[in-house]
């Protein structure tokens, strides 16, 4: 792989930033790298993963249509992720650095650390995209929001090409004017009142910021993160005491949407939880929170 000679990293963003956003990125970001080497912890720091690497670049895609927020919960569990999308494209941008500029690039895996246990991420991408500046925290357990897109997907590209870093938001949209309203009369905003598990808490503060947020990840995972239902499942049906039990072990009305989604490939193998989002007037109500508010975006601009 040639590198070439006499980068300028301005541009080089430039380019980088124009290929993420013409292949359906909303966002894009750089992280600075000091930052999150001191804040992810040892073993999950960009280094851990590759060594030389001086640039993580964060990017978001567009999450649910407005169509898809009014579905009953057991569809939108199937509508709702846009997730692969993201990887699509931070994969591709990966080679499109090493092609342009001859400069070693990876796609950051957004998957589980094996030695680590199946709810610890080799990366935060959160993490990522919060340092990066394309999304801000919110009550709704640390689900990042932007104040234009709403509620995006992220995903991370390391590599050895040294480009300036982007800040953090310096105003959270989160909590929204309304959540405030609402939080101020009952103690609760709305994704706290929604959630099914009552997992999400937090305090306002005078001046409608967030003071607290509190998110019981437990209670979340029982019911929306069930990476251990398949095993879970198989070991049930070992079990079994007859071929009775058997078959209700591995063929019961919840059991057999698991295997349709093996079958036909699906990217949401797992349970998803919506609610917090299906009620955030900024994942619902951004200026280009769905695809037609900004196709009408890009129009005014001329794009």
């Amino acid at each position: 792989m040639a590198r070439r000679e006499g980068i300028d990293p301005e541009a080089a963003k430039e380019e980088i930033f124009a290929y993420c956003k013409r292949k359906g990125a909303l966002a894009v970001g750089v992280a600075d790298l000091e930052t999150l080497e001191r804040i992810a912890p040892p073993g999950h720091r960009p280094t851990d993963l590759m060594p030389k690497v001086k640039s993580v670049i964060a990017l978001g895609v567009g999450g649910q249509t407005q169509g898809a927020w009014a579905l009953p919960a057991k569809a939108l569990g199937y509508f709702g992720s846009t997730e692969s999308r993201a990887y699509t494209i931070a994969y591709g941008c990966a080679f499109f650095i090493e092609n342009r500029f001859g400069i070693r690039s990876i796609y950051c895996p957004p998957d589980m650390d094996t030695e680590a246990g199946p709810r610890v991420p080799l990366q935060s991408l959160k993490l990522h995209a919060e340092v990066a500046g394309i999304g801000a925290r919110s009550f709704a357990g640390d689900i990042l929001l932007h104040p234009d897109f709403g509620y995006m997907y992220f995903a991370s590209v390391f590599t050895e090409l040294e480009l300036p870093p982007d800040e953090p938001m310096q105003d959270n949209p989160c909590p929204a004017p309304s959540c405030v309203s609402l939080y101020r009369k009952t103690g609760q905003t709305p994704c706290m009142k929604f959630c099914p598990v009552q997992c999400l808490s937090g305090e306002i503060d005078e001046d409608g910021n967030q003071a607290l947020m509190r998110y019981d990840m437990a209670a979340c995972a029982e019911m929306t993160q069930q990476f251990e239902a398949v095993p879970s499942m198989i070991a049930d049906a070992v079990q079994a005491r007859d071929s009775v039990e058997r078959e209700d072990a591995l063929f019961d009305a919840d059991n057999k949407i698991l295997w349709y989604k093996m079958s036909v490939g699906s990217g949401g193998l797992l349970a998803q939880c919506f609610e917090c989002m299906r009620v955030c007037p900024i994942a619902t109500q951004a200026p280009q929170a769905d695809p037609v508010r900004r196709f009408e975006f890009a129009e005014a601009d001329g794009e």
